[in-house]
Order: C-alpha cells, then structure tokens, then sequence
C-alpha cells in the first residue's frame, strides 16, 4: 500500500450521526410490551445519554486539526554542511544505500549481510509493499475464514427457524382386518363372528401461523367392509365409503398469541447472524490492524540489522586501530575490552538476522500467501517506508465515527433487542393459556367412491362444526412472574452493557489518539537525539583524521562508546517512525473504519456459496493505488 504526501483521516469521519444510540431507542421501543413498564421511557433516555454524554464536550470543540510538533534542530548548532554529511553517513538509511550502491541490479541491499538459511543455503528474500500483506491478509487469513463461517451458519439457522412457518404435509394410512369372536344369541348355540374389514386414510396440510395459532386442513378417507356373522346381520351399504373435508384452526388468545412471541426465534436467529457478521468485521479489521504493526515491527528489525551490521563494521576499525597501538600505549586490558566490544556486536547481529526472521514468519502467517507459506525458508523484506506527515483529526469526529462504526457497539446493539424479545416471550408466558379451537368437516358417504365425492361436493351432509375455549391459569403463577421478572433484568443488563460498550470504544479513540500526537511529535526527539549522536561521532572521526597518530587508547574507547550511542539513536529514530505509522493504524482500528482506509469492501455470501468452495468474503481493492 503506498502513502499518499499527507496522511489524513477517512473522510467518513467528517459526517457525524449518534445512529448507535438511535437504533438502540428503536429496538427498545419496537419490543416493549403492550403492558408498558413505568421504568421504559427511563430506560430508553439512558441509551441515548449514555451516548450523548460521552460527546458533550467535545461538541464544544468540533473543528479539526492536525498534530504538530517543534523543531529543535537550531538549538544543536551544527553547520549546514556537517548536517548534511550526518544525513549522508550517520542517519539510518545510510548504510542501506552504501550496501545497495554494492548489490546487483534487482538485489535487496540487505541479503549480503543474511545467514544462510535452515537449508545451508543462501537466504532468498523477497520483497513485499504493506497494500500486497494487507490485501493477502483480507483474503487468506486463516482467522478471517474461520470468521466468515460464523454468518453462513447463522444464516442456516434463520432458514430452519422460518420453516417453522412452512406448509407441512402428512399423511396417516392403515388397513385393519377383524375376525373376533364374541358372545351372542345363537338358536344352534356357539359364538357370533364379528368379521370387518376397513381402509382409512388421513392426508392434508398444516401450518403454524405467525399469530400463534395453527391452521389444519385435512382430508379423511374410510373404506369399511363388514362381513357379519352366521345368522348375523350386516350394514347397508356394505361396503361402505366416506370422504371427509376438515378445516380446523386453533388459536391462543393469550399465552402464545401475537406474532412477538411467535417470530421470537426468527428474530433471535436472525440477530445471531447479525452479530457474527459483527464479530468477522471486527476479526477482519483486528487481522488488518495486525498485519500492518507487523509489518512496521518487520521495517524495525530490517533496519536494525543493517544498524547492527554498521555498528559491527565500525567496532572492528577501531578494534585494530587499539591493537596497532599495543606497541605504544595499548594495555592488555583495553585491547581486550575492544575485542569484546566487537564479539558483543557480531551477537547482536546474529539476534538481529533471527528477530527479521521471526518478523518475516510472523508476517507470512498473518497474510497466507499460498506463494509465501510459513514453512518456506524464503524471507520477506519491507519495501514501503514509514512516513513522517501529521494527519488531521477531530475528537468528537472521531468519537462519534467509531459509536456509528464499531463491531462492538452493533454487538451491544443487538444483545439489547435479543434481551427485548426474550422480554417480550417471558410476559406472554406469564399470561393465563385461553385458545380458542374451531373446526367445520363437510362428509361424503356412499357404497362407491365416486359417489361419495359427489355427495361431498352437494355438502349434503355438515358432518361436524366445532367450536371450543380453552383456558388454564397456574395458581400463583410463580414461575411466569419469575420468568418475567429474569427477562427485565436481563434486558437491563444488556443495556449497561452497551453503556460499557460505548464508554470503551470512547476511550479507545481517545488513547489511540494520545498515541498518535505523542508518537508524532516522539519522531522529532528521535531524529534530533540522531543528529546530535552523529554529530558528536563525526567530530571525534575528524579529529583522529587530523591528529593522525596523536589520538590515544582512551580517545579510541570514546569513540566506541560514541558509535554505540549513535546506533541506538538511530533504532531509536526507526522505532519512533514506526510506533507513530502503527498508532495511525490503531487510530483507525479504535473508529472502526480500518477496512474504509485500506478501501475493503465486506461483502458476506450466504451459506450455498461457502459450501459451494466460493470465497465466502469479497475484498474489492483497487488496483494501482
């Protein structure tokens, strides 16, 4: 991802709504009870003000502005033209462009100084811009797809909680065959045989409806055959066929009426999506965020090393020039201490090959890059730099911004409305059960099927029409006033939640944005620290030039001491440059709009699509920029 000359904040921050707060009033109201509690209206202005208040002063300050800090380099009194060598020989770049002056065409300035890797072999690098790892990252991240799924299967549930609403059809066929014995009137004495034969048949379609009732419409079919018994007697007709047409329909009027309590397990399904559709978004600018600190911390330790290598360099001219001077006034124990200065050096640059390393690794499980697996010995190097521009911001932009944006806050959001259905559900059920039961069956009978059917269509026959009530009232009702009671207080837990939700996400902008006017203003202590470092070695480099040979051990230690101080300085100035690019990072993670500033756009497929080996996320980024 390359950096435009000033970085500044997404432009979404310039529109500012309380929407969180809104929606939350909304879905408290749209849930509430038809039995309204005193406490609602109390409820409802806490959700809002809990927002609100959090904002109130800085809406006294809306206007933007942009971090700043002094230069102090006039205070360092040094020449234009020594500052300019500092920048050419004593800055961090510096050995960096003395080592790509000496690398082939195409080679990364740093392989020279690289170990080989866990193969014996030369370490092959290659190198990577922060838009190639974040753009891999919102692809391949194994967390991110394993985020993705989250949705897909939520939407499974929502599909089976609204099939409870479906037409279901059932059928119920059984044939009975009766030779029973039974006692009776006989003139030659013996038993009577009761001797049947029947055929029935029960098929139609039910339905649960959305006011809680359930509408039933059947059709029922007999065949029977009696055969009777000797000197016994038999029906007429004989056989005999029936058709029945039933339409039944029961109905609550109390407990378990509405449609409130009847798409409760839609609407808590469909909330469950929503919230893991949440929960990717905030994995997705989590995984973001992560991969661009590590691809800070890997600019870090690339320049670390060249830093260490530099510092090793300079160690060992010094080193000889001591041994040389043995023969002068060299004594045992400085030449020793020199030798160890050195040997403390080339271990500080082995720990530096191994923190790229680890850098490198780190980096290539964040992104995934089928061409750049973990387990490859191939090594990442950064290509882009840090930038060093003030940005602009604005704290009630940015506070409202992430209440509107935040994963977090949508979270809360919807844990409240789960919590006002369950509410609206434990109410219902605390109510006595009266369902009202209504059913009409018209009959067609005859001794031929086909006439049966048609007495059924001349509705010759009302076969039965009922209507019924039914009620039932637990004495007490105990367990409805409890269940009630423990759905309020949960929904008031939920509400507290989103208050604690809204005050983080406040003070997570809030410390993001110290960071940011901290570290920003951190780079110009770095770099004059850096400046005045280099100043002081390339004093005591000039006057050894000039001495020739009159310069003693003591003013060699010094200037060891000098080198170590100067390559701490510059890690120092590198360190700075990169906390203040991964404060920016975190700034936008903390408003929530991390995926707007990489320009990712979240689109979230249904379950077919997952199955189907589909990417479940399509990340649009535009090309070239």
């Amino acid at each position: 991802m390359t950096h435009t000359k000033s970085a500044r904040l997404a432009p979404a921050w310039r529109t500012h709504t309380l929407a969180g707060a809104g929606v939350v009033s909304a879905l408290i109201g749209g849930c509430a009870s038809p039995i309204a509690h005193r406490s609602e209206q109390e409820l409802r202005r806490s959700v809002i003000d809990s927002a609100r208040r959090e904002i109130a002063e800085a809406q006294g300050a809306p206007q933007r502005r942009s971090t700043t800090r002094e230069s102090g380099l006039s205070e360092l009194e040094i020449r234009p033209e020594h500052l300019e060598q500092i920048e050419r020989e004593y800055s961090p770049r510096a050995y960096l462009n003395d080592l790509a002056t000496g690398a082939g065409d195409g080679a990364d300035p740093i392989e020279s100084l690289l170990s080989e890797d866990l193969y014996g072999q030369p370490q092959r690098v290659v190198g990577v811009s922060l838009e190639r790892c974040v753009r891999s990252a919102a692809e391949r991240n194994l967390d991110v797809q394993i985020a993705r799924l989250g949705p897909a299967i939520r939407e499974a549930d929502v599909v089976s909680a609204q099939a409870a609403f479906d037409w279901l059809l059932f059928s119920n066929n059984q044939w009975q065959d009766t030779d029973r014995p039974q006692a009776g009137q006989a003139i030659f004495g013996g038993a009577n045989i009761n001797s049947s034969q029947s055929v029935s048949s029960s098929t139609g379609l039910r339905r649960n409806l959305v006011t809680g009732g359930q509408l039933e419409v059947r059709q029922d079919l007999l065949y029977s055959d009696v055969r009777g018994s000797f000197f016994g007697s038999t029906p007429s007709p004989n056989p005999a066929q029936s058709v029945d047409v039933v339409v039944g329909l029961t109905q609550p009027l109390l407990r378990g009426a509405g449609s409130g309590t009847a798409l409760a397990q839609v609407r808590i399904a469909q909330n469950a999506e929503r919230t893991d559709i949440a929960a990717l978004h905030a994995q997705l600018i989590g995984t973001v965020t992560e991969v661009e600190t590590a691809y800070w911390d890997l600019v870090l330790t690339y320049h670390r090393l060249a830093i260490q290598a530099r510092l090793l360099d300079r160690g060992v001219e010094v080193r000889d020039d001591i041994r040389i001077r043995r023969i002068q006034d060299a004594r045992q124990a400085q030449v020793a201490d020199a030798a160890a200065r050195v040997e403390r050096r080339k271990g500080d640059l082995l720990v530096a090959q191994t923190s790229l390393r680890r850098a490198s690794d780190r980096l290539k499980a964040l992104i995934n890059d089928p061409d750049l697996p973990v387990g490859s010995e191939i090594m990442l190097v950064p290509v882009d730099r840090a930038v060093d521009e003030p940005i602009e911001f604005s704290l009630l932009d940015a506070v409202t911004t992430a209440i509107d944006a935040r994963p977090e806050i949508q979270q809360a959001i919807l844990a409240i409305d789960d919590a006002s259905v369950r509410q609206v559900v434990a109410q219902n059920a605390a109510r006595p059960r009266l369902d009202l039961t209504g059913q009409i069956a018209l009959i067609g009978f005859d001794s031929d099927m086909g006439n049966a059917y048609g007495n059924l269509g001349d509705g010759e026959f009302l076969d039965e029409f009922l209507l019924g009530v039914l009620f039932e009232q637990p004495i007490g009702n105990r367990a409805g006033a409890a269940g009630s009671r423990r759905a309020r207080l949960e929904r008031l837990r939920a509400i507290t939640s989103y208050r604690r939700a809204v005050q983080g996400v406040v003070l997570d902008v809030k410390n993001a944005l110290d960071s940011v006017v901290r570290d920003y203003r951190l780079i110009e202590q770095a770099k004059l620290t850096r400046i005045a470092q280099g100043e002081a070695l390339r004093t005591l480099q000039v006057e050894k030039e000039l001495t020739n040979s009159g310069y003693s051990v003591e003013r060699l230690n010094l200037e060891l001491n000098q080198q170590e101080a100067l390559a701490a300085a510059e890690i120092n100035e590198i360190l700075s440059l990169v906390d203040y690019n991964s404060s920016i990072a975190r700034l936008y993670a903390a408003t929530g709009t991390a995926l707007e500033r990489s320009r990712i756009d979240l689109i979230v497929p249904d379950a077919n699509q997952v199955l189907d080996g589909n990417r479940a996320l399509d990340y649009r980024m535009p090309e070239g920029e």
